[in-house]
């Protein structure tokens, strides 16, 4: 036990260093990351943004941060499957905390949101963000586009959320119509995968239906979204409700019929070749989970979007 340490989130004498915290015990930060807000030297930035007063069904969202840092806790600091590295063995990451939200003034929360990664991205880092309802996302679009101009978006989602608004609701199921009709996604390079629901528009983006995806292999689905977002600029969103129930119970608005967690899996490793600026993992709602299997999930998304930025950054090909 010499060389072991506890509370990692706090102990760490370097943003690279492994942590060695027991599974069950110590500071869960994302990943055992240390908790800081200081962005220098960081490479990569893991962000709570614990909102969900924009659910159209069951709320609980806010508690998703929480549950996916507590779920994280069980990538130890052996190399992480399937990277087969210590992710963090040349990237320097840290757990950023929460965006601090006025619970009582919602209107407030899309420009405190967009004004705190806002300041994230300047430093250069690469921000991942842990939601939270799937509103989130359209102000973090906003920030991302103000610094990487229009991207590409590649959304795992049962649903295209592409309902028309007023543009001053706080509305989880319409931030892909507004990103549109902002200039903040490029349409014709941008893709939905997982799609299990209809709305009245698509938008000009690529749907890649529940049905599909179960006919495709993992490579099929992957070279499909790199050959549509053409080495554009990329946000990748996950929304966990892209899972079916069974992988995922833990969301405000499951739909039967959705793909394996096996399978998304694989497709996300097979995406080292497209160019994410930015990304997020949403809808996580740990009062209707069992076991964990949601938060599981969720944080497994969020360590390969990780564990594929490590290896961009391994081989230069990262913009910032």
């Amino acid at each position: 036990m010499a060389n072991k340490s506890i509370d990692h989130a706090f102990t760490a004498t370097s943003l690279t260093s492994a942590a060695s915290d027991p599974t069950f015990a110590g500071v869960l930060s994302f990943m055992r990351r240390r908790f800081t807000k200081d962005l220098t030297g960081v490479d990569t930035v893991v962000w709570g943004i614990p909102f969900d007063a924009a659910t159209s069904n069951r709320p609980g969202a806010r508690f998703g941060p929480q549950a996916i840092r507590r779920a994280s806790a069980i990538f130890d600091n052996d190399p992480q499957y399937p990277f087969d590295r210590d992710l963090f063995a040349q990237m320097a990451v840290i757990d950023y905390g929460d965006c601090l939200l006025d619970y009582g003034n919602h209107q407030k929360t899309p420009g405190t949101i967009e004004e705190e990664a806002a300041k994230i991205l300047a430093s250069g880092a690469f921000l991942l963000t842990l939601g939270g309802d799937h509103y989130v996302t359209w102000p973090l679009l906003k920030a991302h586009a103000a610094r990487h101009g229009p991207m590409a978006l590649v959304q795992f989602d049962a649903h295209q959320d592409t309902w028309l608004d007023d543009d001053g609701r706080i509305d989880h199921g319409s931030f892909v119509a507004r990103a549109v009709r902002a200039g903040l996604i490029d349409p014709a390079h941008s893709i939905q995968v997982g799609i299990r629901t209809h709305a009245p528009e698509d938008f000009g983006l690529r749907l890649l239906y529940g049905h599909q995806v179960e006919e495709m292999t993992a490579a099929e689905i992957a070279g499909l979204i790199l050959d549509h977002t053409g080495g554009r600029p990329a946000y990748l969103t996950f929304d966990i409700d892209c899972l079916d129930p069974a992988f995922a119970p833990g969301t405000g608005t499951p739909v039967a019929g959705g793909p394996s967690s096996a399978k998304i899996l694989s497709v996300l490793r097979k995406l080292g070749g497209l160019d994410v600026r930015g990304a997020d993992v949403v809808e996580v709602a740990p009062a209707y989970d069992h076991a964990d299997i949601t938060a599981i999930a969720g944080a497994t998304v969020a360590m390969y979007m990780l564990g594929l930025h490590a290896e961009r950054l391994a081989q230069g090909s990262t913009a910032r």
